[in-house]
């Protein structure tokens, strides 16, 4: 059965929800630009606080007869990114250039075709490049009347300053633990698993859900924390990172030959390929859709450390809770007699030292850092 509103799959975030619904309200009427609804929203929050789909939400309420009713053509097509008045915008590589905003803001400047608004999703407004944010700024200044842009990004100062002071601010929060248990045990995982994931994701409703899906999941996540269990020296050290970075590689190369292959095979058919030569045209496009594909596995492969980073983060996490004397939230509990090893011969002082190190490495890897450095400069700290 349906939930009553697309607001309902918003997992602990009624802070958000309450605004979301008083701005879809007062949009019926559209003439009325009032504090509740504005044309500019930049939706912030941690990875996995569910940010995108709070927005996509929002524009299903904004483009639905009965503001977000979960169950109209209307709700279903926005929530797929597929409505002819949504505009979902998410970059698999490592940045959004100026010609898609360009191109993007052409389009958002027609009349809505079914609904009220036109609404623009922008999932990653923080790979922006700077021609593209500065782009994207005169398109806000100038809002259309029938035009709502809903901008997505971790925190809000990834985006510019002018962005922000033209939009209207929504912090979602990290989605608690036994918010997330409960969603998983909802979707019939057992009560052990879905506790299981729900900690070790850290709140990460996405991420909690594969490791509950997948055995492979976690039989990569133990072999991380057990790779960093094994730094001893600096030898040692520079292994595991070197081990670390070519799993990622390996990983993200092997997704994306599956889907680059598909992609290119489909691509040349479209473009009326007739043994090895494309219709006129064509050469150029399938080169710029290669160009793509490697920023998009350059992007899986520090996608991929960073959740290796952020599982390692919940070794020394539970490290620092044993140091406390506090052992009811320990995550890994299979390793409790390495963990309470590592805290009875440091200190806290050092444990939080490491986690903050983790914690750089990941800030470091979001600014496009080398990723073998920056890990091998992580594991050394770590040993």
């Amino acid at each position: 059965m349906s939930s009553l509103s697309v607001f309902d799959n918003l997992i602990d975030q009624e802070h958000v929800i309450s605004v979301l619904r008083e701005a879809v309200s007062a949009s019926a009427d559209i003439s009325n630009q009032s504090q509740e609804m504005t044309h500019a929203w930049l939706f912030t929050g941690p990875p996995g606080s569910g940010r995108s789909n709070a927005a996509l939400a929002f524009a299903a309420a904004l483009v639905c007869k009965s503001a977000g009713c979960n169950d109209c053509i209307d709700c279903k097509t926005a929530l797929a990114g597929t409505h002819a008045d949504v505009e979902l915008v998410k970059t698999e590589g490592l940045s959004i250039k100026i010609d898609e905003v360009r191109d993007l803001s052409t389009r958002a400047s027609w009349s809505p075709a079914v609904g009220n608004y036109r609404v623009v999703v922008i999932e990653d407004a923080d790979r922006l490049t700077e021609s593209a944010a500065n782009a994207l700024l005169k398109v806000i200044e100038e809002p259309g009347l029938r035009t709502v842009w809903l901008l997505c990004a971790p925190s809000a100062t990834d985006v510019l300053p002018t962005i922000r002071s033209r939009t209207r601010s929504l912090v979602l929060r990290t989605p608690s633990v036994a918010a997330v248990a409960a969603l998983l045990e909802e979707e019939k995982f057992s009560s052990a698993m879905a506790n299981f994931a729900a900690r070790a994701s850290q709140g990460h409703i996405g991420r909690a859900r594969h490791l509950a899906k997948s055995e492979d999941a976690r039989t990569r996540r133990q072999a991380i924390l057990k790779i960093s269990l094994l730094i001893t020296d600096v030898a040692s050290a520079f292994k595991a990172a070197q081990v670390l970075v070519e799993a990622a590689k390996a990983e993200a190369e092997e997704e994306a030959e599956k889907r680059d292959d598909a992609e290119l095979a489909s691509l040349k058919e479209a473009w009326g390929q007739q043994g090895s030569k494309l219709t006129q045209g064509g050469a150029k496009v399938v080169k710029d859709l290669e160009k793509e594909q490697k920023s998009r596995t350059t992007r899986m492969v520090r996608d991929y450390l960073d959740r290796a980073l952020l599982d390692i983060a919940t070794l020394y996490r539970d490290i620092l809770l044993t140091q406390a004397n506090s052992l009811d939230s320990i995550i890994n509990t299979d390793l409790i007699a390495e963990i309470t090893k590592i805290s009875n011969s440091t200190t806290p002082e050092s444990t939080l030292a490491k986690l903050e190190a983790i914690m750089s490495a990941r800030t470091n890897l979001s600014h496009n850092a080398a990723p073998l450095l920056t890990i091998e400069a992580l594991m050394v700290s770590l040993k």
